[in-house]
């Protein structure tokens, strides 16, 4: 997928225009939130961005594309803290997702693209490539700079580290985003301190520093 600040030029035509794919985008989570998935159509999408149905249909195949990279583009607002510790920039970064599946756009979008993929694979492809794969940065960020501050130990093996920064992100997004959409309760600053502490224990865990898994892990001063 292209980069945002980057358009392209496409073969043979007019390079892309950075000012209509923002509002394209805009547009589509807006119909989002007043249509619902049924009823929005890219036609519905052009009116509201001010573009001809063409432009859309030279940038996306469909809708369930489009909805994707309007999601795309929300995710890509999220930032890694860097307060100098592990446990608080897990908890910044939590704080920040929660916050971001908050917004009506948000949700609306995120729940009807992957209702979709059910049964559209190349759709769950997109949504890897387009969603999942890019936040993996922000692990990917967050192991290093650890690492850095000697809190983790770096991992020899390169598939392993990937493994282990697969594992972290699923972790941490699957419980936010069941946290906030799926049990729609409250992913506030105690909830993260709690996931936090117990992320920091797998984590211990999985690198070797802590006990085995399912060991209990002992009671000490500031544990949940």
């Amino acid at each position: 997928m292209q980069s945002r600040n980057t358009p392209p030029t496409r073969a043979g035509g007019r390079p892309r225009s950075a000012e209509a794919d923002t509002a394209i985008l805009e547009a589509t989570r807006q119909a989002l939130v007043d249509l619902g998935w049924t009823r929005l159509t890219l036609g519905d999408v052009a009116t509201r961005a001010g573009v001809a149905k063409t432009t859309l249909y030279r940038r996306w195949a469909g809708k369930s594309e489009l909805v994707v990279d309007a999601v795309a583009e929300l995710f890509d607002e999220l930032e890694l803290p860097d307060s100098g510790s592990l446990a608080t920039d897990i908890e910044g970064v939590v704080l920040q997702f929660a916050a971001l599946l908050g917004r009506p756009e948000t949700k609306t979008a995120l729940m009807a693209v992957v209702a979709e993929s059910t049964t559209d694979e190349p759709l769950r492809e997109r949504i890897r490539g387009s969603i999942v794969d890019r936040q993996k940065r922000l692990v990917l960020a967050g192991r290093a700079r650890a690492q850095d501050r000697g809190e983790l130990p770096v991992e020899p093996d390169p598939a392993s580290a990937a493994r282990t920064a697969d594992l972290i992100f699923d972790v941490i997004a699957g419980a936010v985003v069941h946290r906030a959409l799926v049990s729609a309760e409250p992913v506030d600053a105690e909830w993260a301190r709690r996931f936090t502490w117990l992320v920091l224990g797998g984590l211990s865990a999985v690198s070797g520093r802590g006990p085995e898994p399912g060991t209990p892990v002992p009671a000490h001063d500031g544990a949940p």
